[in-house]
């Protein structure tokens, strides 16, 4: 009877742990929606990626928004690896006609100049766009809102 117990017991252990990693899992992919970046403490989006058959890693950069950094990943990862790379938005890696007309052997250098310069045009604009949303709300807000400190304007 005993034997049983432990076994029961063990299996109840291995249920509690792969619930756990799981559960670790979901987290994780909560906090890294694309391939290839991952946030620092303080809110920055950072991209990086590991050279073939090297240990050596090539930095992309530090940006303002995930999106950004996935595509200066995807940038670099289709250099490195071609077009059986995966990448975060295959869709948009054909409206960039640098990426197909020189790919080949590029160095470390090169691909992480490029890769950063995707990136920033990305980030550039992705700010713009939420700094714009933000504004908009921002100015309809007002606008239903009387301003206290002016006089009111006498009616015609």
């Amino acid at each position: 009877m005993e034997e049983e117990g432990d076994c029961c017991s063990s299996n109840s252990t291995i249920t509690r742990n792969s619930s756990g990693k799981r559960k670790q899992q979901q987290q994780q992919h909560q906090e890294k929606p694309y391939r290839g970046i991952r946030m620092r403490k303080w809110g920055k989006w950072v991209a990086e990626i590991r050279e073939p058959n090297k240990r050596s890693r090539i930095w992309l950069g530090s940006y303002a928004t995930p999106v950004a950094a996935a595509r200066a990943y995807d940038t670099a990862v289709f250099y490195l690896r071609g077009p059986s790379a995966r990448l975060n938005f295959p869709e948009l890696l054909s409206q960039d006609d640098d990426v197909s007309t020189q790919q080949g052997n590029m160095s470390a250098d090169s691909i992480r100049k490029k890769a950063t310069q995707v990136g920033a045009r990305v980030d550039a604009l992705q700010t713009a766009l939420q700094s714009s949303s933000s504004h908009s709300a921002s100015s309809h807000v007002t606008s239903d809102k009387p301003d206290l400190n002016e006089y009111p304007k006498p009616e015609d």
